[in-house]
């Protein structure tokens, strides 16, 4: 057997536009801008390239492991938790037709460092590593990260059966904080360098215990936008707007406005739907906010998961600890440059 190869793909924090870049959504809104910054949780996976046939997949997470004597076996298997990596392959194959590649023996260990449910993207970080473990192992060049990032969420949704957005999967590329720019001509992201912002210095990520489903979340937003509900187009609209604010406040270094947006942003998004908050969100939001946090940000979907609140650096030391007394988790957490 070969040495060992490995992938690691960052997770996101969602700054502003999130749900946005789901489609029809940001259609019925003529355009969209997400804004989003990769951080150092990372998703890995651990290749080893077999000379004989067999294939053996090692989930860390699930804390389940398979082996199979040859690549059809492995297609053909009806475990459930397996599914994902079968699609990933299967689609791998009908887009490429490497199947001559692949029928070389292999070993992939996968793990992920974000909580389950924690709404940083882990599962779609985790799809990126997995269809660059393939490209390892098929010896072939990775395609254009639009490319990797269209392949991707149509997996993900068709194992999940449910809506998927592409914000997602653009950090896990790239790394660095992303303009992703959603219209009818296509999607354009463009990548920022974090040095010189005051990301790294006011950033903190908590988790709030409680794990959410953002496919469901989503899909009631899409599905009260279908029907012309108008509460929800018009908070749909709002963080579009402030989307669009964000960015010029990023852009021209007004750093000092960024709380108010976030705050903005946390309204808007639970007038989306309550599902979007929960009694855990709007405690740590309580309790940050009193120690001298300046903003709380709901992460993904929301309903549980992790909560970005931005606090001053003199401040962070309270904040972390009055955190830590409501058994709220901080995590050890920093945004990440582009990757080279």
């Amino acid at each position: 057997m070969s040495s060992v190869h490995t992938i690691k793909s960052p997770t996101r924090v969602d700054l502003a536009g999130g749900t946005l870049d789901m489609w029809p959504l940001y259609s019925f809104l003529g355009q969209a801008t997400t804004i989003n910054l990769a951080i150092d949780i990372w998703t890995q996976v651990d290749v080893v390239k077999r000379k004989d046939k067999v294939i053996k997949i090692n989930s860390l997470d699930l804390k389940k492991e398979w082996q199979f004597q040859t690549f059809e076996l492995f297609l053909s298997a009806l475990d459930p938790h397996i599914l994902l990596f079968q699609k990933i392959f299967e689609r791998f194959l009908q887009k490429f037709e490497f199947y001559v590649e692949l029928s070389q023996g292999f070993e992939i260990t996968t793990s992920s460092e974000s909580p389950i449910g924690g709404g940083l993207g882990g599962s779609s970080s985790l799809v990126i590593s997995l269809l660059k473990s393939i490209y390892f192992i098929a010896n072939q060049k990775v395609i254009s990260t639009h490319e990797l990032v269209h392949l991707a969420h149509n997996i993900e949704a068709e194992v999940l059966r449910t809506p998927t957005g592409t914000q997602d999967y653009y950090p896990a590329v790239t790394g660095g904080l992303s303009y992703i720019e959603y219209t009818a001509a296509g999607i354009d992201q463009k990548i920022f360098n974090i040095d010189e912002t005051p990301f790294q210095d006011h950033f903190l990520l908590v988790y709030t215990g409680r794990s959410h489903h953002s496919g469901l979340n989503n899909f009631e937003v899409l599905k009260s936008a279908v029907e012309g509900d108008f509460k929800v187009l018009d908070a749909l609209n709002k963080i579009k707007d402030i989307s669009i604010q964000m960015a010029l406040v990023i852009q021209n270094k007004k750093w000092s406005d960024l709380p108010q947006l976030f705050q903005q942003e946390f309204e808007a998004r639970i007038q989306l739907t309550p599902a979007f908050s929960s009694p855990e969100i709007e405690k740590l939001s309580e309790i940050c906010l009193s120690a001298g946090a300046l903003a709380v940000k709901i992460c993904g979907a929301g309903g549980g998961g992790c909560v970005l609140v931005w606090v001053p650096p003199t401040q962070r030391e309270k904040v972390v600890q009055v955190c830590q007394n409501e058994k709220f988790q901080c995590l050890n957490a920093q945004p990440v440059n582009p990757l080279k």
